[in-house]
């Protein structure tokens, strides 16, 4: 463990990651400054989505709702409508909500803490913690999946969550916490991955006691496969969509492409892949008319405004719809 490392080992481990993020960490658009509500963005976008896929989005998002007042501001379709493709929607509807608190009773600013970002709608202890060392320089570890498992190859233990966050505390950086707590993130991305570390190229790698995989480290739940078939009727330049109830568990108020009950499989016109969560999707559309009353025609030139499904987004896009 790592209570019992000398202090001159965690010295020196600062000392070696720090510097390797100085001169190797990615050149994100979030890090180009410490403001809170870029990084808040951010971090609300990086939760269980990938980089690659935040980059776009977070572009678009903050050229649409540059401040906090404009996002508390706008009606949540709209906020919906940006956030369509990132997924998890609930995110959204949550940092819709933080942001009217923040504008309403802060008059626009920032908690500074931790303690207070937990305070607000959908923050909880890690995001909390990364808003509040990134942004304001509190010396507040954080711990993702990324510092989990760095953590527990350091120190050549499969860790409970319980553990991890007092060694990342111990750990930490305390001059420059925000710098450090992304450097972990960092490394856990970058090198110390979950099946094929690259302990080769790790900064730290001199006094880490796994030098690889841990033995049974990673446990996922196998992937489920469903097949589901939609309808696209594209006539006049309008779509058919439906708009998902609002008592909807999943993605409630979405918009996306009638579902088509036991269709003809063999006469679809587009296949795609489309994964959610634990469930890998086969999906097949049918081109043609939809029955009366399946949906709403929405004019090709809305259809961008409306809150759409990421799969919904994805088979337009492949139909060139959109």
């Amino acid at each position: 463990m790592l209570k019992a490392k000398s202090p001159e080992l965690k010295t020196r481990f600062r000392r070696q990651l720090l510097a390797w993020y100085d001169r190797e960490a990615r050149d994100l658009p979030w890090r180009k400054d410490r403001d809170p509500y870029r990084v808040w963005v951010s971090e609300i976008m990086l939760q269980q989505t990938r980089v690659a896929a935040v980059i776009e989005h977070y572009h678009a998002f903050l050229k649409k709702f540059s401040t906090v007042e404009k996002l508390a501001a706008a009606r949540e379709a709209s906020v919906l409508a940006a956030w369509s493709g990132l997924g998890y929607y609930r995110r959204a509807r949550m940092m819709h909500r933080a942001a009217k608190e923040i504008a309403r009773k802060n008059g626009g600013q920032f908690p500074a803490t931790a303690e207070a970002w937990r305070e607000l709608p959908g923050i909880g202890r890690y995001t909390a913690a990364a808003i509040a060392s990134i942004a304001f320089g509190e010396a507040v570890a954080v711990v993702d999946g990324n510092v989990e498992r760095v953590l527990s190859r350091f120190t050549g233990k499969n860790l409970e969550l319980a553990e991890v966050w007092p060694l990342a505390e111990e750990l930490l950086d305390r001059e420059r916490p925000g710098d450090f707590n992304q450097a972990m993130m960092e490394l856990g991305a970058t090198r110390c991955q979950p099946r094929q570390p690259k302990c080769l190229m790790c900064p730290v790698s001199g006094n880490c006691r796994t030098r690889g995989e841990l033995p049974a480290f990673e446990q996922t739940k196998p992937q489920q496969k469903r097949e589901i078939h939609y309808g696209l009727d594209l006539r006049d330049d309008a779509v058919v969509l439906v708009e998902r109830a609002k008592s909807e568990s999943l993605m409630p108020g979405m918009w996306e492409l009638p579902r088509i009950e036991g269709g003809a499989v063999d006469a679809s016109w587009l296949r795609l892949k489309h994964s959610i969560t634990v469930t890998d999707y086969t999906v097949r559309v049918k081109q043609g008319p939809i029955r009366a009353g399946a949906g709403k025609r929405i004019a090709r030139e809305r259809i961008l405004s409306l809150p759409l499904t990421g799969l919904t987004r994805k088979i337009l896009k492949r139909a060139g719809v959109i």
